[in-house]
C-alpha cells in the first residue's frame, strides 16, 4: 500500500473520498470518530446535496440513451457509490419512487423512450432493460435495502437472466423484439457488469453459476476484445481511459464489478486490467480521467488536467482488494 497516496486520499476536501478510503482501505469501522465525522461532513456537503436534490426528480426526463450521464438514474447511483443509506435524509423518498415502478417479472422500471428510427414507439413508457434495471437494483441494494422482498424479487429475476455467457441484451415485454445493435446470442458487457455489481451485495449470489459465467465472459472479452466486439463494445484505446461516474463500458467500471468477486482476483487476465490501470498513476500514485463526462463539471473526476481524489481512490480500491 502506497502511504503517500493514502494520506493525500485522507487529507483531501471531498468528505466522500475520505469516508470510503477509511472503511474500504483502511477498513475502519463505521463506529470510528473519523469514519463518522467523514460520513457527517459527506451529507452536508453543497455537491452531494445537490446530487440528492437531482436524484430526488426521478424519474426526471425520459431515458432515450443509456449513456446519458445527467440523466437522475445516474444520480442515485453514485450516491450509492458515496455510501449514502436508505436511513439518511432524502434517502427514503428516492427509494420510494424507484420501487413504485416494479415490472411483473420483477425488474425495476425506467421512464423510457425508444425513438422509431431504433425500433422503439417512441413512446414515454415505464419498462426496463438489462442495462439500467441491474443500476437500480445497485443502487438500493448498496444503499440498504436487501431486506426489502422486493428488492429480492429483482435480483431473482436479475439472476434468472444469466447466461452461459454472462447477460444477453435484453428488455421488457413492452418493447417487443427491440434489443442493441449486437448478435442475440451475444452477451452484452455493460449488462454483465451492471448485474456483476449488483448481484455482488446479494447473499448466496457471488458464487452463483449466473455470477461466475459473467466474472468469465468479461476477462474473456479483455482477452479478445481487439478483435471481437459484442453490442459495439471493445476494449480499445477509449475502454482503457479512466472515467466516472460508472456508467459505461470502461475498464474502472469493469475492475469494479471484478473486484467484487474472489474468483476474479487470482485471474492474470484481471491482474493485466488492474496493471493498465496502474499504469496510469502519476509519480506520486494520483490518477487523472482520461475521459469525462460533461455533465459532471465541477466534479474532480470530471477534470482531465488535475488529479481526482476520487478517481485515485477507486482505483486504488480495485488493486487493494484483488
Amino acid at each position: 500500500m502506497n502511504n503517500t497516496v493514502i494520506q493525500w486520499l485522507l487529507d483531501s476536501q471531498e468528505p466522500w473520498t475520505r469516508y470510503r478510503t477509511l472503511v474500504d482501505i483502511l477498513g475502519c469501522p463505521e463506529e470510528d470518530k473519523d469514519v463518522r465525522s467523514a460520513r457527517a461532513a459527506m451529507l452536508a456537503h453543497p455537491q452531494v446535496l445537490q446530487l440528492m436534490a437531482e436524484a430526488a426528480t426521478w424519474p426526471g426526463r425520459p431515458l432515450t440513451r443509456h449513456n446519458d450521464a445527467a440523466h437522475p438514474i445516474y444520480k442515485i447511483s453514485t450516491l450509492a457509490d458515496f455510501g449514502v443509506r436508505i436511513s439518511d435524509p432524502g434517502v427514503r423518498a428516492i427509494a420510494d419512487a424507484v420501487l413504485a415502478h416494479q415490472s411483473a417479472e420483477g425488474s425495476f422500471q425506467t421512464l423510457t423512450n425508444v425513438p422509431p428510427r431504433y425500433g422503439g414507439s417512441g413512446q414515454d413508457t415505464w419498462a426496463w432493460m438489462a442495462c439500467d434495471a441491474p443500476t437500480l437494483l445497485y443502487a438500493l441494494l448498496a444503499m440498504g435495502m436487501g431486506d426489502d422482498p422486493r428488492v429480492q424479487r429483482a435480483a431473482d429475476h436479475l439472476a434468472s437472466l444469466g447466461t452461459g455467457e454472462g447477460w444477453r441484451c435484453v428488455v421488457a415485454p413492452e418493447f417487443g423484439k427491440f434489443r442493441g445493435p449486437g448478435r442475440k446470442d451475444d452477451p452484452c458487457p455493460i449488462a454483465t457488469v451492471l448485474a456483476l455489481k449488483a448481484l455482488s451485495l446479494v447473499l448466496g449470489r457471488q458464487d452463483s453459476p449466473a455470477a461466475r459465467n459473467g466474472v468469465e465472459m468479461l476477462p474473456s472479452h479483455w482477452e479478445r476484445g481487439r478483435e471481437r466486439k459484442y453490442y459495439l463494445f471493445g476494449v480499445g484505446t477509449d475502454y482503457r481511459k479512466l472515467k466516472y461516474p460508472f456508467i459505461w463500458y470502461d475498464i474502472l467500471h469493469v475492475a469494479e464489478a471484478l473486484r467484487r468477486y474472489p474468483s476474479a482476483r487470482g485471474d492474470s487476465r484481471f491482474g493485466q486490467m488492474l496493471a493498465t490501470i496502474e499504469a496510469q498513476a502519476d509519480d506520486c500514485g494520483r490518477y487523472t480521467a482520461g475521459s469525462m463526462y460533461r455533465a459532471w463539471e465541477g466534479w474532480s473526476f470530471a477534470d482531465k488536467k488535475s488529479p481526482s481524489p476520487w478517481l485515485t481512490f477507486l482505483a486504488v480500491r480495485a488493486g487493494h482488494t484483488a
